[in-house]
């Protein structure tokens, strides 16, 4: 077993420092805050309880001591491994002093090549980043092979970062240099770093070495041959950088020249093309192309870049991830504020050094520390009311203030409710939306023409089932969410679909898609989002934007076009009473909370007991929507009035709002199958005399015909 081996199991045994025999070790187990690359991490909450740093080095480790390699290599591969996390490592007064000193702790290779240096008292220099490596001087073999592992140190990892594009290749020149200065010979060097880099990844995950494994052979090759590749252009770095999310299904392409097309100006990153970048892709990754552009714009347009060899992302990483019911997840409510200044940017901002107006709780910064002036580090600074405000949200997760905290965060950051409706429950709401598949294919019995708008085409199964059914019709999604849009784009992609999908306003539809070219506009559980979210006026659940809906869609449509409605009915008469029965310990107190939280309209209900009440049934059907969906969905339901109109009033708002242009072809409504089974065992509805009665009408399907 490996002397390095030994000496962490006997850590283990006793949880005692080694007292100076193994330093490297010591400055691991003296962390004393974490610092690890969070991408691959599951849960924050166990950082608590772990050391991830010992962990990954005491895995590298075990995979080298099952390598059948010679014994140098073998020894010179454990004394990389032993120091490449070091400068991770220490207590925080010894990060200070290291910091204070000049050692660059935020850009661990070289920080822990001059740990490692400082212990060994050799006479090289960190100098790593494409700058000129210094000959050495004689000393014999120790010095010799302290001088391969220093630079094995300084470009520990670099392999598999440039695979990432977060390296240029002239990063390795020090490993080269060792060739060239007869330190080792070209096959010597290609033994040692695959036996390295082999280590190094496949502690990280044994699926990513086998997936990496060729490409990384084949960049070793170059390395030893001295012939490294001239830089490489930014927008090949960057795709490397968007590998998840092309593999997610981004159009990379195709959205950089849409992107070129508003304004972006690709030359502006490219004195960014020696850098090395941290973090990036951890950081990063769930932003929208469009999102990581701004941010890299902002990084390469608001501070000097000469002089420059690193740029830092940890802190945005750090900051974009949290717990969430004990698995990691992207702090929503940060991406969400984040997204939104973005979207304040134009590219022409950007590059005059401009900052969003009208909001005082988020801003960039660039900054360097005093002793590290080739590092730069952005991240996004929240006002101390934001940061109060976000922790309060991520608290009240855990009760009922939680929907009253997330109001507050739309209010003070002035966001849509309707473009940022879903928090934690956005990708199962799509999902579950994908799986009604089978009421939405009654709509397409009524699509007429060649062009149809589906209007918040949520999860795209819709689009997809008009694709495929109905051969030679184009589907267009439209939706106010730059999530959904971004969701759906990469669908699309990723499953080859042939529908768009455009970011739009319903309320403004003649704004995206030429008035008369329309021959289908769907409203697919979607009016009554309208209603219940857009303020018109001022005014919130306010018809007239249901109103202002249909009249946008009838300004696009061609003459013989049809506008199709799924959504809520109410039940009429309005005055009829339904008594409700709560067969759960908690339903009384759903109620009393629902009522005290739905702004729709003033809820009503007459207790009769502690598990009885007697309710008007439009009231008594709002409340048993959002009962019926459970607590994951309260927040968003809460805030939704699913029917805002009777059958009657749905016919007569018709006529008004739309005129005689306007022919009423279809109106029906019926129970959505589901609600019975759903509310089954939970609560009994009867009527006023206590028979068990069925559920009133939910849904009601329309289709208005705009006459020639």
């Amino acid at each position: 077993m490996l002397k390095s081996l030994q000496a962490i199991e006997a850590y283990r045994e006793d949880g005692k420092l080694s007292g100076g025999n193994y330093p490297w070790l010591d400055y691991i187990v003296q962390a004393e805050e974490t610092i690890v690359n969070l991408e691959r991490v599951d849960s924050l909450q166990e950082l608590e309880y772990i050391n991830p740093v010992l962990e990954y080095v005491e895995r590298s480790l075990r995979l080298l001591d099952s390598l059948p390699l010679s014994y140098w290599i073998k020894e010179l591969v454990e004394e990389t491994l032993i120091w490449a996390e070091t400068a991770k490592g220490g207590t925080l007064r010894q990060r200070r002093l290291w910091q204070a000193e000049g050692i660059n702790i935020f850009v661990h290779n070289i920080g822990s090549a001059e740990l490692y240096l400082r212990h060994t008292g050799g006479t090289g220099v960190g100098a790593y980043g494409g700058q000129a490596v210094p000959a050495l001087e004689p000393g014999g073999t120790e010095a010799a092979k302290q001088e391969i592992v220093h630079r094995l140190i300084g470009t520990h990892g670099l392999i598999g970062q440039q695979i990432r594009g977060e390296v240029p290749p002239s990063v390795n020149r020090p490993l080269a240099a060792l060739v060239e200065e007869g330190l080792l010979t070209a096959d010597e060097l290609e033994r040692l770093l695959f036996a390295l880099n082999h280590c190094i990844i496949s502690a990280v995950s044994p699926e990513l070495w086998q997936a990496v494994r060729t490409e990384v052979m084949g960049l070793i090759a170059v390395i030893s041959s001295g012939d490294l590749h001239a830089g490489v252009p930014m927008k090949e770095r960057l795709r490397r950088m968007r590998a998840g999310a092309i593999a997610g299904g981004e159009d990379y392409d195709a959205e950089w020249s849409s992107l070129m097309e508003e304004g972006f100006n690709p030359d502006i990153l490219e004195p960014m093309q020696p850098i090395t970048f941290w973090y990036v892709e951890s950081a990063l990754q769930t932003f929208s192309l469009e999102q990581f552009l701004k941010i890299m714009a902002l990084t390469a347009c608001g501070s000097k870049l000469s002089g420059l060899n690193h740029i830092s992302y940890e802190a945005v990483m750090n900051s974009i991830y949290y717990d969430y019911k004990g698995t990691k997840k992207i702090n929503v409510y940060k991406k969400r504020i984040i997204e939104k200044y973005l979207s304040g940017l134009a590219w022409e901002d950007i590059l005059n050094g401009a900052t969003p107006s009208g909001n005082p709780h988020l801003v960039h910064r660039l900054r360097r520390e005093e002793h590290l002036p080739d590092t730069l580090f952005f991240h996004f600074e929240f006002s101390p009311a934001a940061e109060k405000l976000i922790e309060f949200c991520m608290e009240a997760e855990k009760s009922a203030l939680y929907e009253r905290a997330v109001l507050m965060l739309f209010d003070l950051f002035e966001l849509r409710r309707d473009a940022f409706d879903r928090f934690h429950n956005e990708d199962t709401y799509l999902s579950q939306m994908n799986e009604t598949a089978d009421y939405k294919a009654v709509i397409l019995e009524y699509v007429t023409g060649r062009k149809v708008l589906d209007i918040g085409p949520g999860g795209g199964v819709l689009l997809d089932l008009i694709e495929e059914r109905l051969p030679g019709v184009i589907p267009v999604g439209i939706d106010i969410s730059s999530n959904v849009v971004e969701a759906l784009r990469q669908k699309k992609q990723r499953e080859g679909r042939l529908w768009e999908v455009l970011q739009g306003d319903a309320l403004n539809l003649k704004d995206f898609v030429e008035p008369g070219t329309v021959d289908t506009v769907i409203f697919s559980s979607i009016l009554h989002e309208l209603y219940s979210y857009v303020p018109l006026n001022g005014t919130k659940f306010n018809h007239a934007t249901v109103a202002a809906a249909l009249v946008s869609s009838f300004e696009v449509l061609a003459d013989g076009g049809a506008i199709i409605i799924r959504d809520g009915i109410m039940t009429e008469p309005l005055d009829q009473r339904r008594r409700v029965r709560f067969l759960e310990a908690d339903g009384m107190a759903a109620l009393e909370r629902y009522a005290k939280d739905f702004a729709g309209r003033v809820i009503q209900y007459e207790r009769i007991d502690e598990q009885e009440v007697l309710m008007p049934v439009n009231d008594a059907m709002e409340f048993l929507y959002t009962y019926t969906w459970g607590e994951e969905a309260y927040i968003h339901e809460v805030q939704e009035q699913f029917g805002y109109f009777t059958p009657s009033q749905y016919k007569t708002f018709i006529q008004q709002t739309l005129g005689g242009q306007a022919k009423l072809e279809v109106f029906r409504h019926y129970l959505q199958e589901g609600y019975t089974d759903a509310l089954r065992g939970r609560v009994m509805v009867m009527d006023e005399s206590g028979q068990e009665v069925p559920l009133p009408d939910s849904t009601c399907f329309i289709v208005i015909r705009k006459k020639g």
